[in-house]
């Protein structure tokens, strides 16, 4: 097993890069849509209900062929491994997602990132199809000793208003006109599966011709349905429905472990034990919750409702070699939050892995 550190947009510095070698990483995933960072804070919230994540920008130049390339030149400098770029902004695929007039093109453009991902030979490409994304989190002191952390309490959910999908912004006008008539209809589970059958099965075959695995998240958080959106994976068997729609080499798993925990009714070690024993895990997140949706916290990886060695040791013994990353975590009380906090996070995995591939 690897270790890793995701890192947003913002984050992808050469200082960051250091840090994460620093605590003892080899693999870096990168979030590029450009969301969940506020005030240099690094915490992820939605507080802001109205304006979810914020804005996603269609023309970031990062995601040519050539910013990708940089991006890649960046991470090897600081002597790691760029393993997988983590969600499509959704600038650019909105119409994917709400099978409107532009999904054709969208499409055409997705194929083409991972065309460039494979050129370049970065593996993975994760993803979490969703028309909500994810909404509704809240900040508060939850976590150890009063650490804030995030939470979902079951807010009342308003519908999705136009311009937004995801939960960011990629039609600002639209947006900002605030006409309380625009919203997004409420769409079921079963037509939310279909557009994701035809991405599918359009982007495999380019993706296994690439060399790239496609990896796909569950929906956090896991409710049947979010703000009037259907949802897909909101329980440990709903994995193995995604994978049966075209199964391909190329299909897998971006497997987090504190979604699963907030699954109601799912039992995350049979979970991690099903999947992992059928190889189809890309990538995993380790992270730690307590309770279940609809009402859950977040916590440190060492202190939630998950026995995290028992986790890993389930990994190490099906014979996954992948990366995990701490994805994200409470913050410690000090003046660099979210590096004392990922450090916590980075040190408590690499002794776990240790001892458990020594045992």
């Amino acid at each position: 097993m690897k270790l890793g550190l995701g890192l947003y947009r913002a984050l992808l510095t050469a200082e960051n890069l250091r840090f994460a070698r620093q605590a003892g990483c080899t693999h870096i995933v990168a979030h590029l849509p450009g969301h969940f960072v506020r005030d240099g804070a690094k915490i992820i919230t939605s507080d802001n209900a109205d304006a979810g994540f914020g804005i996603s920008e269609a023309d970031d130049p990062i995601w040519t062929y050539e910013g990708l390339r940089d991006l890649k030149a960046l991470v090897e400098s600081e002597g790691l491994v760029l393993e997988a770029l983590e969600n499509f902004a959704p600038a650019h695929w909105y119409d994917v997602l709400l099978g409107g007039p532009q999904r054709d093109a969208q499409m055409a453009h997705l194929k083409q990132i991972v065309r460039d991902l494979g050129r370049l030979g970065i593996p993975t490409m994760g993803y979490c199809f969703t028309v909500a994304g994810t909404w509704g989190r809240s900040e508060s002191p939850a976590a150890r000793a009063g650490a804030r952390s995030v939470g979902f309490h079951n807010p009342p959910q308003p519908p999705i208003p136009g311009g937004m999908v995801w939960n960011m912004i990629y039609d600002v006008e639209r947006f900002n006109a605030a006409d309380p008539a625009d919203v997004l209809p409420p769409v079921s589970s079963e037509e939310v599966l279909q557009r994701l059958d035809g991405f599918l099965a359009e982007m495999l075959p380019v993706a296994e011709e690439a060399g790239v695995t496609l990896a796909f998240h569950p929906d956090d958080p896991p409710l049947p349905t979010l703000r009037g959106a259907g949802r897909l994976v909101y329980h440990g068997e709903h994995f193995q429905q995604v994978l049966d729609l075209h199964p391909s080499p190329a299909s897998a798993i971006e497997f987090c472990v504190g979604t699963i925990s907030e699954m109601p009714g799912t039992d995350v070690y049979e979970t991690v034990e099903r999947y992992s024993s059928a190889g189809k895990l890309a990538y995993v997140h380790l992270r730690n919750v307590r309770g279940k949706a609809p009402d859950y916290r977040e916590m440190f990886i060492d202190d939630g409702d998950t026995d995290m060695l028992r986790v890993l040791r389930i990994l190490h013994r099906n014979g996954f070699d992948g990366v995990l990353i701490p994805d994200h975590t409470p913050l410690l009380e000090c003046d660099a939050p979210w590096h004392a906090s990922m450090a916590h996070a980075l040190g408590w995995m690499r002794a776990a892995m240790t001892i458990v591939e020594r045992e």
